[in-house]
Formats: C-alpha cells, structure tokens, sequence
C-alpha cells in the first residue's frame, strides 16, 4: 500500500506547486459558472423522463440529471467511470477499458435490460443487443449532462428498456463552438505481486465550429492505451466433486475448476472407476492470463454536422466509429481484437416535429473466445478420451506402487497424462493458439466471427404544438405521439448465427419490430397536480403485439416539493442472440428458443440439474458396493422431463413512488424513492440434456454417461413469477459557495419461488450500495477538490461462466484540481481506488486495483 500512497501524495505535493507558482493570476479573475458543485436546481430541465422537456422537479418518475461541471469534479478518470457513485447505479467492471452500468437489479455484463442513449440514440453492439460500455459513445470533452432513469422506460422508449436508460447527451456546435485538447497519464498494478506497474495514457480532442448562422460541425476523437486489470481468482469453483471420497477443494481436488481457470468447466469433467471408486476428474486448461494478453488499444472518434434551416428547425448527421482491444465478459471471457461498431445516424427537428434513424454496423474482427480456447488447446495435443484412458492407466499404475497413496496417484496420474502438453510461453504455444483464434466453430477452435447490422427509425410529434395554441388553451393537453422501427441484420458465419430458414444457410437473416406510443397529460388544480397516461404498442416478427401502459402523477404542494407515482409496465422481446444463437461450446450447444431454432429439443430433454443429482447419487451407491446398473435403477426417479418451452416475451409490471425537496434556499436537496416490480415470463437460460436414445427403458443409462446424451443450454422463460423491490435515497448539502456533501444509500431485493432447476435468474444485485462525498470547487482561487467513498455489500453471483459469492467491498477516490491561465488549462490529480485494495465487482472478472492518473485539459 506504501507505493500507491506515496505516488498519490507527491502528486499531491506537486499540485500544491503549482497552486503557488499560480499566485500571480490577477485578483477578482472571474469564475465560470459552470464549475458549480451545485448540479440540481429547481429550473433545470431534463428530456428523457417524458420524451419532452420539462423540470426535474416535476418528473413523473425518478431521474438523475448530472450536468458537466458534476462530470469534471469527480474522483473518477472519465465521466462514464463517475456515474458509479450516482444514487442507484450498479456499475461492473469487465475492463479497465469499459464499465457496464446497471439500474434495480437483475445486473449481467451483457446487460440487455438496460439501454443507453447518445443524444437519443441506441448505441448498443447489435450480437449483443447492449452496450460496449462507452465504446460508442461521446468522450470527457463532449458530454453535455447525463439522464438515467432508473427503473422501466419500455412504454416510451421500447427499447427493452426494463431495467432503466441512460442518455449521454453531446455539446451542440452552435452552443458550445470552440478547441479543445485532454491528456491523462495513469498508473495502476502498483505492488501487485507478479506484476509491474503499467503506464496507462488516453488522447482526446474537440473541434467544433460555427460556420455560419445555418451550418455548425464538431469533430471527437479519443486513443487509449494501458494494461488491463488481471482476472486469476484461482478459487475452486467446485470443491465438493470429491468430498464423499475424503478429498477437499483446492489443487489437490481431481475436479478442480478455479474461477479463472478454463478447459476444466462442468463439460470438460468425467467420472472416472479408479480403484473400485468414482471420482470425478477434469481436464487440466490453463489460466486466463495463459490465453490472452492484457493490452488495451481502443480508439473512438465521432464526426457531427449541423445545419439550421431557421432557429428551430434543423438536421444533424453524426458518423461514430469505435476499434477495440480489450477484454470482455459474457456466457464466457472474450479475448475482442480489431473490434469495430460503426454508427450512421441522421437526425430531423423541429417545435412539434422530431425524426432519427441510424444504422450501426458490427464486425468482431479477429476476437476470440478463451474458454473455446483454453479447452482446445487440451485437445490439441490429445483428445478427451484419450487423456481419460492414460490418466486411469497411470493413476492405477502410481497407487499399486505407492501403496495407496490416493493423493500421490492422483497427482501422478495427471503428470502422467498432461506430458507433451503444450506449455504457456513456448512457441508452439503461441502457434497454436493462434490458430485456434482463427478457427470458427467453437468445438475445435475459438474464433468470434460475426458481422451484422441494427437499422433503427422513429418519428416523433408534439401534437399539441401541431394542433394549434387553441386546442392547448381548449383542452390544457399535453399529447406527443411516436412510432419507430428496428431490425437486427445478421450474416450468418455457421457457428455463432445460422441462418434458420430451409435453404437459405448461408444468406442474411432479420429480426425486427415496428412500435408506438401517445401519451397525453395535463396540469390540473394550477399546477397543484400533473397527471399523464401512455400507450405503446410494439409487435415483433415472432411475437403477438404487445401493450404497455404508463400511468403517472406529479403533486407539488410546495414550489420547492414534490411526490411523484407512476404504475408502468415494459415488455422486452429476446435479444437476437436469445433468439437465434447457435453456438457449439466445448461440447455443449447454446440454441435460440425460438421454435424455429429449437423444435424438438425442449420436448425430449431432460433438466441438467436433475442429471448432476442422478449422477451423484449413482456414484455415491457404487462407491458404497452397489452396481452401476443397480444403482441406475435405484435413482431413476431423480430425472426430470424438461417442463420449459419456447421463447415468449419477458413482461414487467411496476409500481414507482418518489419525494424530490429544496430546502434553505436551494442548499439542501432530497430525493427518494420506492419501487416494486413483479416480472413474468422472465428470459434466462437452462441446461438440459437430450439422451442419444429413443428406447423408454434406456434413457436413464444414456443418462448416467456423458458421452450418450446431447448437451443443450437453452434460452426460455421462468415457470415462477419473479419478485423485486427497494429504493434509495440520496441528499446534496451545499456548505456556502464553494462546498459540497453529498451522499447517496440504495437498497434492492429479490423474491421468488427457487424451482432448485438450475434456472439462471442472475439478480447479481448487492443489497446495499452506499456513496459518500465532500468535495468544493474554487477555493483559495481556482483550487477544487472531491473525496469519494464507496461501499457494497456481498452477493451471489450466478452466470453461464461461475456461479458464487461477491465478497464485500469499500473503496476511497480521490482528487485535486486547479484552473490556469483563465481557466485555459485544467490539471486534475486523482486516484480510484486510492488505498490500493483490489476487489471484484463480480465473479469470474477481473481484481480492480488503484489507478492513479493526472489529467491536463486545454481549451482555446
């Protein structure tokens, strides 16, 4: 911890130099004041609650509104890195390079609940059907402010919007013309054992001009280089294969499977007859850090043009490019190398009128997966069975020699077994991992290779506005109206996409819905009460139509308070890849559940997880004196028939209410809310094995022996109605001028029925998540200053990739900053992390250490 610390306050000590080298800027030079802690106010204005502006302070449901001079003043390196300690917000971290944000439970890394908008448009990676953290999205320099708004946003948006929405908004050209430069210079893996320090640097720059009255542009770039943070948690993933047999977990365990370790998963094990005993044994695999380099080299620029046909109409093109190397989780860890996003979006408004459409296009590039990796990798040098068959051979050789030393044969065995297996480092290694990474089907390579595009357009009017003043002043309605359309495009590569239709395997495919809403309100009781209603209707090519509704109330009884309720419900249709996958992974096969996918699978399947239970039951009554066949036919009746079916909607329904408050002339500032939702049909996956036989009285035998059954990871719905609730609350106290405290407490939980399926629910949701900061801006001159701590209770994590406990955690953030020459340049110290106490944020990803980093910022 030394280290850190005293990088950390010789940056400091530096600061305070330059604080006092900057004496002679001249008295009573004037303050911006955009460098204001004090980021909420009653006026502010925000859009994305209702798809129209309107006060915060009037919202019908709970948004965050964090404008720039909030963004700049954090601890955190980026502005997508400070959204961590906003109130509510869950924040994973797959990467140094990109964080994934998530609102109100049921968190994944690829995060289809929740959409995230650049000014107003979806700038999710389309296999996914989520973001790439801010791979797509505006740089430090552009941000304008940021609205989240925790909590559904389907009736609006249908954007599968479940779980909350984000929207970056950018700086207009016209508003904000102007030249400016950003440079940071991190460090992190400091004291890290096995690893050195590493340099950590980030190039950004705007150029936005006015040209005329009429035509404006804005140019974005930013190019970033580091190391990223390492996932080698060698926790062993299942310790008690053996425990019946005397054998703990941990590296002695024959099934051992750490955390971070891949090619010794569930698919890679057997039960093998050693001795007269079963013990079940996986294949060795490698680490993570054996099949993938830790660089990361993203790059991402952004190219706007705008013309005004007059003050209040105008259209604006906007190209966004993103290339990616970096590490990224899923189902499994993928190795993304010359990943590139590519957006075309074209944008129409006017007072009443509003039209956006957007292409995004997606190439994987040469990216790879690293469990396929790691699993082939075994099987490069020898195949399952006959790395079974020598390691038998040499553990009954090595135990009749050692005089039944279990432990010592075991040991052997696998020594024995594993000679000639090619070793992390070597040339032939590296060849053939190189290869494999080329190789497009999973069961024999690793390859990622998709190409695919989303088209997206959507029309949007202020009816009121086009109606006319006299039916506003007639009827006091609010009515705005929309309609959009979206379809995925995928060009099937036979492994990842298949194209379903009869003859057509290797021609594109599409998936796509066409939707609209109208939502009408009106002020009643001079403003005491503001009621609104929505209606949407979306209809999918595979699915009914759906209706979801939003009811909402705003009542301020005071100029400065208000309560708010809203009872909504959202709908998300299954991602693409929920929908169509086919993906052959080490022996077990990811379909689609749709019926078009998966006809005849869900119907003559049996549920994995009464599969592992027979199984170890048999093994446990043979390794008691029974026989196999005897056994098998004892424990027959733990099977069980698969009882789910294909693919249908997921449905939410919501229950909201909220208390936002000024108080001693706009210092103190309260928000709270309470939120309940009750989801139906909720998509996730199962396990369930299809036994190689259709003889009635065979099945449990095929059963009982991996190599006679089929093996399927399906995606379905919950037979069980899914509960969720909390709520936070979250107050701002500004001490005179120049300070601020802030802190913010969140609270979430699941309830449900647990069917003990292996249904993968993955509420992956801390109980409790609490934020506290002090900060000021401008004192003793230019000086400013922010300290943030953050803590998270432990939870269970439960994915595809492991399953098991987030340990608790606390962290500490921390900078300084001071203004030259006119507020020109701006120098940032900071530190994330500051005590240097890796951490998870979830299972199976990387430990996050301290980075500390110095950011130079120059406007002209």
């Amino acid at each position: 911890m030394a280290k850190p610390l005293s990088f950390f306050l010789c940056c400091s000590a530096v600061s305070a130099t330059i604080f006092v080298n900057a004496q002679n800027r001249p008295a009573g030079a004037k303050i911006k004041s955009s460098d204001s802690l004090q980021i909420h106010s009653v006026e502010e204005v925000v859009v994305s609650a209702s798809r129209t502006s309107e006060s915060i302070l009037k919202t019908p449901v709970t948004v965050e509104s964090l404008n720039a001079a909030y963004l700049r003043n954090t601890a955190a390196p980026s502005f997508f890195d400070g959204l961590e300690n906003v109130k509510g917000i869950q924040m994973l971290t797959p990467s140094l390079g990109f964080k994934i944000i998530n609102t109100r439970g049921f968190a994944n890394t690829t995060n289809v609940r929740f959409s995230q908008l650049v000014d107003g448009f979806d700038n999710q990676a389309p296999h996914i059907g989520a973001p790439i953290g801010n791979a797509l999205g505006p740089n430090d320099l552009d941000i304008e402010r940021v609205e989240i708004i925790p909590g559904t946003s389907s009736a609006l948006y249908g954007l599968n919007a479940v779980n909350g929405l984000a929207n970056f908004i950018t700086k207009d050209p016209f508003k904000k013309p102007g030249i400016s430069f950003q440079q940071k210079t991190g460090v992190n893996h400091l004291g890290e054992s096995g690893s050195k320090a590493t340099l950590f640097t980030e190039y950004s720059f705007r150029v936005a001009e006015k040209l005329s009255d009429r035509l404006a542009f804005k140019l974005n770039g930013s190019f970033t280089k580091g190391t990223d943070w390492k996932a080698d948690n060698r926790e062993d993933l299942n310790p008690d294969a053996n425990l019946a047999l005397g054998i703990a977990g941990g590296i002695s365990n024959p099934a051992y499977d750490p955390v971070n370790g891949y090619g010794n998963e569930s698919s890679n094990r057997r039960t093998l007859t050693l001795n007269g005993k079963r013990y079940v044994v996986a294949r060795t695999g490698y680490s993570e850090q054996d099949v993938t380099d830790y660089d990361i080299l993203n790059l991402k620029a952004d190219l706007g043009l705008s013309y005004r046909f007059n003050p209040e109409t105008s259209i604006t093109y906007t190209y966004r490019f993103a290339d990616l190397d970096n590490v990224y989780q899923r189902a499994n860890r993928f190795a993304l190398k010359d990943y590139l996003l590519q957006q075309h979006a074209v944008e129409v408004k006017s007072t009443f009128f509003l039209f956006r459409a957007f292409v995004t296009s997606e190439n994987t590039g040469k990216s790879y997966n690293l469990r396929s990796a790691a699993e082939n990798l075994d099987r490069r040098f020898k195949t399952d069975d006959q790395w079974y068959a020598d390691y038998t051979t040499a553990f009954n050789n090595a135990f009749a020699a050692s005089g039944s030393d279990v432990i010592n044969a075991l040991n052997q065995a696998r020594a024995m077994a594993d000679m000639g297996r090619l070793q992390p480092g070597t040339a032939a290694f590296d060849h053939a991992l190189k290869e494999l990474a080329d190789i497009n089907n999973w069961d024999r390579g690793a390859a990622l290779r998709v190409r695919d595009k989303l088209v997206h357009a959507e029309v949007q009017s202020d009816l009121s506005k086009l109606l006319g003043s006299r039916f506003k002043e007639k009827t006091g309605l609010d009515l705005l109206a929309g309609m959009d359309y979206q379809s995925y495009i995928i060009r099937p590569d036979g492994n990842y996409f298949v194209n379903p239709a009869a003859g057509k395997t290797g021609d594109p495919f599409s998936y796509g819905k066409t939707g609209g809403f109208l939502q009408a309100g009106k002020d009643l009781f001079n403003g005491f009460l503001k009621v609104s209603a929505t209606i949407r209707i979306d209809k999918n090519d595979y699915f009914e139509v759906k209706y979801n509704p939003r009811l909402t109330a705003v009542l301020t009884p005071f100029n400065n308070q208000s309560l708010r309720m809203s009872f909504q419900s959202g709908s998300r249709f299954p991602s693409i890849f929920e929908a169509f996958s086919n993906v052959n992974s080490g022996g077990v096969k990811r379909i689609g559940g749709l019926k078009i996918m998966s006809d005849g699978i869900f119907e003559n399947a049996y549920l994995r997880s009464s599969i592992d239970r027979f199984q170890a039951a048999v093994t446990a009554d043979f390794n008691n004196g029974m026989t196999v066949a005897e056994a098998v036919e004892k424990e027959k009746g733990l099977l069980v028939k698969n009882y789910y079916t294909y693919l249908k909607p997921e449905h939410l329904t919501s229950f909201e209410a909220g208390y936002k408050a000024f108080f001693l002339k706009k210092s103190l500032q309260l928000d709270a809310d309470f939120y309940f939702n009750r989801y139906n049909d909720f998509i996730a996956q199962v396990e369930m094995n299809v036994p190689n036989t259709t003889v009635q009285e065979q099945i449990p035998t095929f059963l009982n022996n991996r190599s006679q059954q089929s093996r399927y990871r399906m995606y379905t719905n919950s037979r069980s109605v899914v509960y969720n609730y909390g709520g936070s609350i979250g107050t701002n106290y500004f001490l005179g001028r120049h300070y601020q405290i802030s802190g913010n407490i969140s609270y979430a939980k699941l309830s449900r029925t647990d069917n003990n399926d292996g249904f993968e629910d993955g509420f992956n949701t801390p109980e409790w998540i609490a934020n506290l900061s002090f900060g000021g801006t401008d004192i003793f001159d230019h000086l400013g200053f922010n300290l943030t701590y953050r803590r998270q209770s432990g939870f269970y994590w439960r994915s595809f990739l492991v399953n098991g406990e987030v340990a608790a955690y606390g962290t500490v953030d921390a900078q300084v900053n001071y203004d030259f020459f006119k507020e020109k340049l701006k120098v940032k110290i900071g530190a994330t992390n500051l005590l240097n106490r890796p951490y998870y944020s979830f299972l199976g990803g990387p430990g996050i250490g301290g980075l500390y980093y110095t950011t130079l910022t120059y406007s002209l």
